[in-house]
């Protein structure tokens, strides 16, 4: 069994097919994937059965991208999941055309250009040129920081429907608490905690939905309402792809931000895992994450990313196997057709996932602390670790009227706080000299 950074099940050990049912559901719960369609819908005010359709495919596009890279590519413990980069790309192209015509076409000539940048080979020579230890754990770091805001101002500190902002506040606790212990309790007891600490975040979101159901914050309606079978919207069924010369050079900018954010969670996942990236499989990975857009455009999925909260939760249950996430990519899959169980999944109130994800963004922060602790501290280390991070505080808390008068193509950087930080401490780590000590003469 793998002890590396307490570790209790490495990436190429096995686990029974029970456990990794069990545990890649957990993956499942805790990603939020149908977040970005969700924002997508409402802000296009799709109508119903279009809303459930794109849903419905970005978890078939999630769970096929999941397997490609998990099994034949990155082959990393890590999940596909549509991104949020391209949300506002997508929501103006689709009001320019009316239709996502243009826009999963788009998509589709982007991924495969990522597919041609991956096989040249190039990729990994800007990896290894430009993303430096010290700017790997930067990057680890500012994707934590950047998604742990948000954990509390879209799912805790929220108020409505049933459940009062104390309310939701409380089952945050709890949830993180639930989490805690259990995961505790493994690390502690190994003999009577283990099947505990790698349930951990599955038990949390179970009883923290309890706890909601009691204090009558659990609403099952759309369970009950919901069909058993459905289908997802697919290319050439219901809707056609169409190429634009201006919605393809959008998308292409929109994939090199997706490119660096995807990178940054490659690094976080190798830290975890105590497995430093190879060149050959950083070139593999991109490869592998076109043909997973590529494919996810065919089946109505917007572009996919790696997930952070992948490693944070492999850091708090300790199980790092790939057979885990090749079940998560079937529950993905599995739930893009079976209507209830996708239903019954979003109805987990948000505080509940907030708690869990709090802690999770938490852990991924600190496993950026873990990459750079070898690093000699100068002046010079310090500005390359600390400016991206206050420009990405910075992007967090920019106001929506300096945002909105910016050009469009600026406007998708500042949307994407990981990627323009990243962006900034590689820019950084070239800039500042490296410092020479000159040799004593004998």
């Amino acid at each position: 069994m793998a002890e590396t950074n307490g570790l209790t099940v490495g990436p190429e050990e096995d686990v029974s097919l029970g456990q990794s049912i069990v545990l890649g559901l957990q993956h499942v719960m805790a990603m939020d994937v149908y977040v970005p369609p969700f924002l997508i819908a409402t802000a296009l005010a799709l109508a119903p059965g279009d809303s459930t359709g794109l849903i419905q495919s970005t978890f078939l596009g999630a769970g096929v991208a999941s397997l490609i890279q998990v099994l034949f590519f990155l082959r990393l413990p890590v999940c596909q999941g549509p991104s949020f980069v391209p949300v506002g790309a997508i929501v103006g192209l689709y009001a320019g055309t009316q239709g996502f015509d243009t826009v999963f076409g788009a998509v589709l000539v982007g991924a495969a250009c990522v597919v041609l940048l991956g096989l040249s080979g190039a990729y990994k020579y800007i990896v290894r040129n430009f993303v430096p230890p010290i700017v790997s754990g930067a990057i680890i770091m500012i994707v934590g920081l950047t998604l742990l805001p948000s954990a509390f101002s879209s799912n805790i500190f929220v108020e409505g429907g049933s459940l009062s902002m104390g309310q939701n506040v409380l089952l945050a606790c709890i949830s993180a608490a639930i989490m805690i212990f259990f995961s505790m309790l493994g690390v502690y007891r190994p003999s009577l905690g283990k099947v505990f600490r790698i349930c951990s975040v599955i038990l949390a979101l179970a009883i923290g939905s309890v706890v909601a159901w009691a204090m009558g914050g659990l609403d099952l309606s759309s369970v009950a309402a919901a069909p058993w079978l459905s289908l997802p919207h697919v290319a050439f069924v219901n809707y056609g792809l169409s190429l634009d010369p201006s919605a393809i050079l959008t998308m292409l900018v929109i994939y090199v931000v997706l490119l660096a954010e995807t990178t940054g969670t490659w690094y976080a996942v190798s830290s975890v895992i105590d497995e430093p990236l190879t060149d050959e499989q950083i070139n593999r990975g991109v490869i592998g994450e076109g043909i997973g857009c590529l494919v996810g455009a065919f089946l109505g999925s917007t572009p996919v990313t790696g997930y952070s909260t992948n490693a944070g939760i492999i850091s708090i249950t300790g199980v790092a196997s790939r057979k885990v996430f090749v079940a998560a990519s079937g529950w993905f899959i599995l739930l893009s057709f079976v209507g209830k169980l996708s239903a019954l999944i979003m109805t987990i109130p948000s505080s509940v996932i907030g708690g869990v994800f709090a802690v999770v963004c938490t852990i991924i922060m600190l496993n950026g602390f873990r990459a750079v602790k070898d690093e000699p501290l100068s002046e010079r280390q310090l500005y390359i670790i600390g400016v991206p991070i206050a420009v990405a505080m910075g992007l967090l808390n920019l106001p929506a009227d300096l945002s909105s008068a910016a050009p469009q193509f600026v406007q998708f950087l500042l949307d994407s706080p990981i990627a323009v930080s990243a962006l900034v401490a590689i820019v950084l780590n070239k800039l500042l000299p490296e410092r020479t000590v000159a040799k004593s003469r004998e």
